[in-house]
């Protein structure tokens, strides 16, 4: 197998020689005339390390020199608008399907028909009426199918179609989906009682279109990334400073994660259209928007670095499992040792004469995979908190006096915290850490998110405590609107204001625990297993459902208070033992194992052209993408 570490174009140079960053003109043309150095390592006349036009950072400079974020290709934006159109239309329905499967059509005096209710009514929003449980029983299985699904399409795409042809059959898909959704939002199914089938259809038909198409984007924009490795520069002021691919990563995929979440606020006009309009209007708005995905996609295909797909290397993977496992692995389980029985050269050392596939840096990768996998593993509690266990958080706020507002509408601020927060984080706390020299790291980030989210899930559960001491119906508070006579009062006092604290504290936990699995899952994952190690990060959503669908029965009154403070107790516990099993992560070198000779653009190479393929590569990507701009 090929070596899986990075490969980054040549060129010597001292660091005076490097000016703002490798992505420069004028070393991109020095990059092509030093023609194919090769891996050997040079020297520079200030006596440091030079490996593929990198001038690598001594242990000294790691630890004195401020690290910056890197420049990063106009594609990485231009899919981070992608993610942004997808989002919109999943999120802007995604809003409103709890109210829509758990809450009654209101007709007659409370609504027309179409799901929306006549100003004045205490009623929410609704079409189905199949009550709490099973609200959260479709939704988490669709939610499940959304975050499962992706193991095969991740797989699929770094085997057989690549990751760009799986977001665009996954486009598709979810395009169909949308229009069925309206449908069977329409007044005239709605009540003649017909829309549940049509719906459920549409419904897990977009969970399939997203599987294909969420495991694909991140690896996607993340492929596009210059900096694979930390390397020193002088900056335009004159600063030595290091280019370090993990702030450039965390700053790209703030970006990204910031226009994931103004996709989400969507959901404010939707939830609105549901409550003033009917379902008809909240699930169209979602599709119009999500016509801006097909041109966008036609614009990106010739100018995305696509990485090919080259087989997985999945299984090589349980070829070194069973190597380990054939000479001594299950005693050493959790000890140091356990990896070094699979690597070729201690194989070949202790007599082996098997010819392998693969290098002793692949069975790094593979630590690195299992590494990243169990990181993932402490994710689902953590969502839990974040979210509410399934439909929980709905039927809370369906006992709060709005005033009139839809019961769901502050769920939103969720999306809205996000997008003020990373802007601030990106421009303002993180440059600001860098600039003294503090690391914050990603286990360090993780660990900060997941104390926050514990803490949102505390703030849950303390008001549905209140929430069942004020409300007329007690313990049956989600429900009182069925209960009392018309006109009688059936809300909480609890200021609904309040509800927004818990969401707000998840939203701000989410900007340090997503953002920053996002690289994990990348940076961990051997080259040929990067989608499939991505959906291993979006399969922690699925687990969280599966435990949403497991709770399902209990999720209603008088259970609501426990349903909160469950996973708030768990995830405290989690969140000290995760600390204590990954601290030490943060200490290592964050180096992207892609290959620059696998990363090239559709437009790149004709036949007729004379220029080699993996120099006009180098040259492309070194340059900065400026003809594209």
């Amino acid at each position: 197998m090929a070596d899986t570490q990075t490969t980054i174009a040549t060129l010597t140079a001292p660091v005076s020689a490097v000016r703002s960053s490798v992505d420069e003109k004028a070393l991109a043309s020095a990059a092509v005339g030093s023609e194919q150095l090769g891996d050997e390592i040079t020297y520079d006349e200030e006596g440091h390390q030079v490996w593929r036009g990198l001038v690598l950072p001594t242990e000294e400079e790691k630890a004195t020199l401020r690290r910056v974020a890197g420049k990063m290709p106009s594609t990485t934006y231009w899919l981070c608008a992608v993610e942004f159109a997808e989002r919109a239309s999943y999120y802007g329905c995604n809003q409103v399907y709890k109210n829509f499967i758990r809450a009654p059509l209101p007709i007659g005096v409370d609504g027309p028909g179409t799901g929306a209710t006549y100003p004045g009514s205490d009623h929410t929003a609704g079409a189905l009426g199949r009550g709490s449980s099973v609200a959260s029983a479709v939704t988490e299985s669709f939610k499940f199918l959304a975050y499962a699904l992706p193991i095969f399409f991740g797989w699929l795409a770094d085997t057989k179609y690549g990751r760009f042809r799986m977001i665009c059959q996954g486009v598709a898909i979810c395009g169909v989906a949308h229009i069925i959704m309206i449908i069977s939002a329409l007044p005239s199914v709605l009540q003649a009682g017909n829309a549940f089938g049509p719906f459920a259809f549409s419904l897990y038909l977009l969970a399939i279109g997203a599987a294909q198409f969420k495991p694909n984007i991140s690896p996607t924009l993340i492929d596009q990334s210059p900096h694979k490795k930390a390397h020193v520069i002088t900056d335009k002021n004159g600063e030595k400073v290091i280019v370090d691919p993990e702030e450039s990563i965390n700053s790209v995929m703030l970006w990204f994660y910031l226009l994931i979440n103004v996709g989400a606020v969507f959901g404010i006009p939707t939830t609105y259209l549901a409550k003033l309009v009917g379902y008809w209007a909240a699930y169209l708005i979602p599709t119009i928007l999500y016509l801006m995905l097909p041109p966008l996609l036609w614009y990106l295909n010739p100018r995305l670095i696509k990485q090919p797909p080259g087989g997985s290397d999945l299984g090589n993977v349980f070829k070194v499992l069973g190597d380990i496992f054939a000479h001594g692995g299950l005693k050493k389980i959790g000890r140091p040792g356990f990896w070094d029985l699979g690597r070729p050269s201690v194989r070949r050392a202790a007599g082996s004469t098997k010819e392998y596939a693969y290098d002793d840096n692949f069975v790094s990768d593979v630590k690195r995979t299992f590494q990243a996998c169990a990181i993932f593993a402490f994710s689902p509690i953590w969502q839990v908190n974040d979210y509410g266990l399934g439909a929980a958080a709905n039927a809370l706020t369906a006992a709060l006096d709005t005033n009139g507002l839809p019961n769901d509408l502050f769920d939103n601020l969720n999306s809205v915290s996000i997008v003020v927060l990373i802007p601030f984080m990106n421009h303002i706390v993180y440059p600001f850490l860098r600039r003294k020299g503090i690391k914050w790291g990603s286990i360090s980030r993780i660990t900060f998110g997941f104390a926050l989210g514990t803490l949102g899930g505390l703030g849950y559960g303390l008001l549905q405590y209140y929430v069942y001491q004020t409300s007329p119906c007690g313990y049956n508070a989600s429900t009182c609107t069925e209960i009392v006579p018309s006109g009688e009062p059936a809300l909480s006092p609890i200021p609904y204001g309040l509800y927004a604290i818990p969401v707000i504290i998840g939203a701000i936990s989410e900007v340090f625990v997503n953002v920053s699995l996002y690289g994990i899952a990348y940076s961990m994952a051997p080259k040929n297993m990067k989608g499939l190690v991505a959906s291993l990060n979006l399969f922690s959503s699925a687990i969280s459902a599966i435990l949403g669908l497991a709770a399902a029965p209990a999720i209603k009154d008088p259970n609501l208070v426990w349903v909160f403070f469950g996973p708030t107790i768990a995830g405290g516990v989690l969140t000290v033992i995760f600390w204590y099993l990954f601290r030490k992560l943060d200490e290592d070198e964050f180096v992207l194992n892609t290959d620059f000779s696998d990363m090239k653009r559709d437009s790149d190479v004709s036949d007729e052209e004379a220029v080699p393929a993996a120099a006009q590569t180098e040259k492309q990507v070194l340059a900065g993408d400026s003809d594209k701009k």
